[in-house]
Order: C-alpha cells, then sequence, then structure tokens
C-alpha cells in the first residue's frame, strides 16, 4: 500500500516506522517545511493519506485528499467547529474520510467502559462527574479530543449534564461537566474520569506510555480503509474487528 503522510511530526515518524515494517510504501512526508512538495504528489500514485499535523493545517490537508478522490484518515485534533464543511465534501465527492480522537485500541475500550459506567451513574446524583486530561506540552488544543469524545458520551447518557465546560475558562454552571487539562512533558497522554460522593470516589484511568498504539491503530485503519466510501469511525473499524 502507498502511503502519504501529511503531518510528520512525532505520530507521522513514528506511523511511517510501523507502516515500513508492515511492507508498506511511504510516497511522500508533508510538513509545514515543505508543504510546495504537496502540490508535486500524483493523486493516482497514492492508496492512502494518513494525516497528523496541527489543527490549524488539518483542513486543507484533508480537503488536498478528497478532492482529488484518496481516501484520507485522520488524527488531528483542534478543528471540530469545520468538521460539517468536511463531511459535506466527502459526500459531495463520494469520497472516504475517518476521523477518530483517538486510534489506540485501548482508548476506544475505554470509550466503551466510560459509556458504561456513565449509565450506571445516571440515577447516583449524589456523584460529582469530573474529567482530568494530562498531556506534554507540544499539544497545542484543550481540552483533547479523547476527552471531548469521552465527555460527550457522559453528557449524553446522564440526564443531570448537558454540557462540558474546560475548568479555567470561567465558573461551573451546575449541569456542566468540568475538564482539567494539564500540560506536563514527557506524557504522551492520560485521562481520568472521577465520580465523587461524600462516601467514596470512583475512578477510571487510560494512561499512554508511548504513541505506538495511536499509530498502529492508525495504519491498521489506512490497510482497512483503502477500498471503503463515506464517513467512517472507530465504531465501523471495531465493529469490522469484532470488537
Amino acid at each position: 500500500m502507498k502511503i502519504l503522510l501529511l503531518g510528520y511530526g512525532k505520530m507521522g515518524k513514528i506511523i511511517e516506522e510501523i507502516a515500513v515494517s508492515r511492507g508498506h510504501q511511504i510516497i511522500g512526508k508533508i510538513n509545514i517545511d515543505n508543504r510546495a512538495e504537496l502540490e508535486q504528489i500524483q493523486a493516482q500514485n497514492v492508496d492512502v493519506i494518513i494525516e497528523f499535523s496541527q489543527p490549524e493545517a488539518a483542513i486543507s490537508n484533508i480537503r488536498w485528499g478528497l478532492e482529488r478522490g484518496i481516501p484520507v484518515v485522520s488524527g488531528t485534533t483542534g478543528w471540530m467547529e469545520k468538521k460539517p464543511e468536511i463531511e459535506k465534501l466527502t459526500a459531495d465527492k463520494e469520497g472516504t474520510f475517518f476521523y477518530a480522537s483517538n486510534f489506540s485500541i485501548g482508548v476506544n475500550v475505554f470509550f466503551k467502559v466510560n459509556q458504561y459506567l456513565a449509565q450506571l451513574m445516571d440515577e447516583q446524583s449524589d456523584y460529582k462527574v469530573s474529567i482530568e486530561e494530562i498531556h506534554h506540552t507540544e499539544k497545542k488544543d484543550a481540552p483533547s479530543g479523547t476527552a471531548i469524545t469521552l465527555a460527550e458520551d457522559i453528557v449524553k447518557n446522564i440526564d443531570r449534564l448537558s454540557q462540558w465546560e474546560l475548568t479555567e475558562e470561567k465558573p461551573m454552571p451546575k449541569d456542566a461537566l468540568p475538564i482539567t487539562s494539564k500540560r506536563i512533558d514527557p506524557a504522551p497522554g492520560t485521562h481520568i474520569i472521577r465520580y465523587q460522593s461524600e462516601i467514596d470516589d470512583i475512578e477510571i484511568t487510560h494512561t499512554a506510555h508511548s504513541r505506538k498504539g495511536f499509530a498502529l491503530g492508525a495504519v491498521l485503519v489506512a490497510e482497512w480503509i483503502k477500498d471503503k466510501k463515506g464517513l467512517l469511525t472507530m465504531d465501523d473499524f471495531l465493529s469490522f474487528r469484532n470488537f
């Protein structure tokens, strides 16, 4: 499989390593320093794009692929306010776009556990729920895309909550789920869900020890998505794997 990497930071380098070890060819590695080289890439030479860049570059990167009929796998977070534009472009071009806030299989198991726990805690109004996420200082967006996914699933399943809010932004409404974001090196990613009451606390935690889990998941998705169409997510991928 011929892979074009859009974004070649730490994640891009690990994705390259894993992809090559699995027999794939990296036909281009584009970042902010060599962006002009993107226009020299021939679409017919690309089977799939893996896009891990920065929020300000994600939209143009994804558009470039979709407009040329290339399947795009994106893990860049921090641009969700423009996601409807990408969804419309995918439909208009009858293209293939796969987005996940986190490609780690372990994190996606954690998502399922979080959903189930929130369902159980819906009627337990004595418990106050909160999220804490910790990432390295190079991560620009806050909260993380993973924390947002966790928060949205909690709000969806607990009736007394209607929104999530970053704790440092403003006073917390009673119906808001607070998220605390910390940036500490060299943390690749920790997410903690807390339910606290006067009697006891319940916590579930996912801690990433390296970026390899995220990178491997992205390559596995790229292998799977090649002949698919439409808007796809980790739920589609994990259903295929009998998750």
